[in-house]
């Protein structure tokens, strides 16, 4: 895990812009952040290639597109070493289906949030991410219903 960097109020204020509309124009941003153009350009420029910013994303609704499953799956391996943990994360990572993947702490070893169109499209990605992996002993698998929340900001 890396660590983190020093952030100022004036870092904080333009990440919580930031995490509210990526979309903003810098001037939009400055005004906001009650700074300079210049001064929100250099410090968003800063937080980007320090890796505070990873990426900036639209993120779409559920409920204007057919979209499909959301399944969080409590995956549990037989070996828990971190070579065996290592490598099952790399694995599951490496499938577009997998949204995220946690390793957790007690209990499974990791939960994962997957998207999958139908449930035919589910079985044949549980077939290659978790029964083609001899190390997986038991994956317990939950399929939302209706997403009452989903926000995506980090507290800074």
């Amino acid at each position: 895990m890396t660590s983190s960097i020093p952030l100022d109020p004036v870092d904080r204020r333009l990440l919580a812009l930031l995490q509210d509309d990526c979309a903003l124009t810098n001037q939009a941003l400055a005004e906001r952040a009650h700074v300079s153009p210049a001064t929100a350009l250099r410090r968003v420029k800063a937080l980007v290639e320090a890796g505070v910013v990873e990426r900036q994303v639209a993120i779409l609704s559920p409920q204007h597109l057919d979209t499909g499953l959301t399944v969080l799956a409590e995956v549990t391996l037989d070996r828990q070493g971190a070579e065996h943990l290592d490598a099952f994360e790399a694995h599951a990572v490496g499938f577009a289906e997998v949204q995220q993947c946690y390793r957790v702490s007690p209990g499974p070893d990791f939960v994962l949030v997957l998207h999958a169109p139908d449930m035919p499209a589910y079985q044949a990605l549980s077939q290659r991410l978790f029964t083609q992996q001899a190390n997986v002993r038991n994956v317990k698998a939950f399929f939302a219903t209706k997403r009452a929340k989903f926000h995506p900001r980090v507290p800074v």
